[in-house]
């Protein structure tokens, strides 16, 4: 009888022998199932593309009455948490965190125009400088943690500004200077001209462009400020406004707009008073 219990604690010792031995090998399959796991999971995240934005819009805004240049950018799609947007140069010029409770809720919508100092400030070619032609990435996460992305393409062709009149009297370029007064009539009627080449002097002169639509403006500040938004298809090149909006005596300000296919627009502005 003493010898069994010497027996099984031979046989013990070996048994422990055994598992000691094969722990670190089942260990390691199972790191290395976890890590062909995670290998695959990347794999798979890897070959998901990125959610596009709904609108990722980068584009130029030319007030040619005031002579001054800004930037503007639309972006809308799912709920997001970080924002950047990089230059064709390779360099981030916008990067927005969320955070807190702002990070938990998400973003959708995000739009900003830069600060538009005059061509005394900032010249035409040193504005366009630093805002290269080319493609701008526009990236982010969503608050689940997907990836967003889209392109914008951006370009120097500014449509030329237009000649604005009022029944069919040109408008001044300086009101205040050259004031111009036009009869109270059943309607007053704002035309301009069809443009069909960029801007003469700036960016990418004299090419011809495709404009997507005209935006006419009409305002009043006086007896209580009004005003209207009209925007039209690009073969339409005039806007009748009713007599009721205007009143003998007023100051009418109007703003024809033309945008062209990449989004970039040109802006003349004017005003006229009412007999």
């Amino acid at each position: 009888m003493k010898g069994h219990p010497r027996v099984l604690s031979l046989l013990f010792t070996a048994l422990v022998t055994l598992l000691l031995a094969a722990v670190p090998a089942a260990w390691a399959g199972d790191s290395d199932s976890d890590s062909g796991s995670d290998s695959d999971s990347g794999s798979d995240s890897d070959s998901e593309e990125a959610i596009p934005f709904d609108v990722a819009n980068v584009f130029f805004e030319l007030n040619n009455t005031d002579g001054d240049l800004g930037i503007h950018s639309l972006i809308d799609g799912e709920p997001w948490q970080t924002l950047a947007l990089e230059t064709p140069n390779g360099p981030e010029n916008l990067e927005i965190l969320l955070h807190g409770s702002l990070k938990r809720q998400g973003l959708t919508e995000l739009f900003y125009e830069s600060a538009e100092p005059t061509f005394d400030e900032l010249d035409p070619e040193d504005f366009f400088a630093r805002f290269p032609e080319g493609e701008y990435e526009i990236e982010g996460t969503t608050i689940e943690g997907d990836e967003l992305e889209s392109t914008a393409t951006v370009t120097h062709l500014m449509p030329a500004p237009p000649e604005v009149s009022v029944n069919d009297e040109e408008l001044p370029e300086d009101c205040e200077e050259d004031p111009l007064s036009i009869e109270l009539d059943d309607e007053l009627v704002i035309s301009w001209d069809e443009i069909t080449m960029s801007h003469p002097d700036l960016g990418r002169t004299n090419e011809p462009i495709e404009v997507t639509n005209y935006q006419v403006v009409v305002e009043r500040e006086e007896p209580t400020p009004l005003k209207i938004t009209i925007d039209v298809d690009p073969d339409v090149t005039e806007v009748a406004i009713p007599a009721g909006f205007v009143a003998s005596g007023e100051e009418i300000k109007v703003e024809v707009l033309v945008r062209e296919a990449s989004d970039n627009q040109t802006a003349t502005e004017s005003c006229f008073e009412v007999d």
